[in-house]
């Protein structure tokens, strides 16, 4: 849904600049709170500062609905916001959230997963058609992201080193199934903080190691095996941070201990990322998706 300056998509409801609901004033939107970890230093002035974590961030609109002459249509608006904000689908189900998106003049299209956690309208007024609105969410993860996916898919190459090389000079070394294929690819973050990738890994294959080449960080499944078709999803996301099999069942189990999916992510920039397999039948696929991460709007 396309979105214009100043207005501010909840979970498939806009309001803001052009609606009926009107935003006064918006909170939250700047730099996140922080969990300090600060410690007293024992016989001396002072603390020790330990490492600052993000916490939470709280989104809060002063909002107002204006639809003159027309309370049936403001009680219509509030209903359309608890409809969004009160879905089972988010709010009985741990790690889901809705879409907080938002625009501002001169900034592409930024969003935040919440929580509803007010929404306290005020009738004292509604015969006019004006219901002052009290609405708060919470962002578990405070980062900003990208409106749109990014979807980077990856053969897994047959050939050693990446192809022949000219002149090309019997005897001519191609690959026999022995020897894990590798194929190199390239990603690209364009916002300004680390994004977190979802992978997916689609046989046939088996001992598959992914590895992001700059840092060396690695996620290891050396004894899984793909049958054609079968894919296990890696997803590092904060709040989820799950292997799962196609049929949905965990798969976590084939992740060597040293594979640390907290902190496989994509930084800012180009990165190149690697992947090996055992494919005999050169149709093997590692898909990433993955959406821009930025520190503000």
């Amino acid at each position: 849904m396309p979105l214009e300056d100043w207005q501010y998509d909840i979970g498939g409801v806009v309001i803001g600049a052009g609606t009926s609901v009107q935003v006064i004033e918006t909170t939250g939107l700047g730099r996140p709170p922080v969990r300090e970890s600060d410690v007293d230093q024992p016989s001396m002035d002072g603390q020790f500062a330990g490492p600052d974590y993000w916490a939470a961030r709280q989104v809060q609109f002063d909002a107002a609905i204006r639809i003159p002459g027309n309370p049936a249509a403001c009680h219509d608006m509030v209903a359309a916001l608890q409809a969004v904000t009160d879905a089972a689908a988010v709010r009985l189900v741990g790690g889901q959230g809705l879409a907080l998106r938002i625009l501002r003049p001169g900034r592409p299209v930024k969003r935040l997963t919440v929580r509803a956690r007010k929404l306290d309208p005020e009738y004292r007024r509604v015969i006019h058609g004006y219901v002052p609105l009290d609405m708060e969410f919470l962002a578990h993860d405070p980062g900003f992201y990208a409106d749109e996916e990014t979807v980077t898919e990856l053969p897994l190459g047959w050939l050693t080193g990446g192809g022949f090389a000219a002149p090309v000079v019997a005897p001519i070394y191609v690959q026999d199934g022995t020897v894990a294929a590798d194929r190199p690819g390239w990603v690209t973050n364009d916002g300004d903080a680390d994004a977190w990738p979802i992978i997916r890994i689609t046989g046939p294959c088996s001992n598959v190691t992914i590895t992001h080449v700059a840092s060396g960080r690695a996620l290891a499944l050396p004894t899984l095996t793909l049958a054609a078709g079968r894919w296990v999803e890696i997803d590092t996301r904060p709040g989820y941070r799950t292997v799962t099999w196609d049929n949905g069942g965990n798969a976590s189990a084939y992740l060597t201990p040293g594979s640390r999916i907290d902190q496989f992510t994509i930084p800012p920039g180009e990165s190149e990322m690697r992947w090996t397999a055992f494919d005999s039948t050169n149709s093997a696929r590692l898909r990433l998706t993955w959406r821009d991460a930025y520190i503000a709007l």
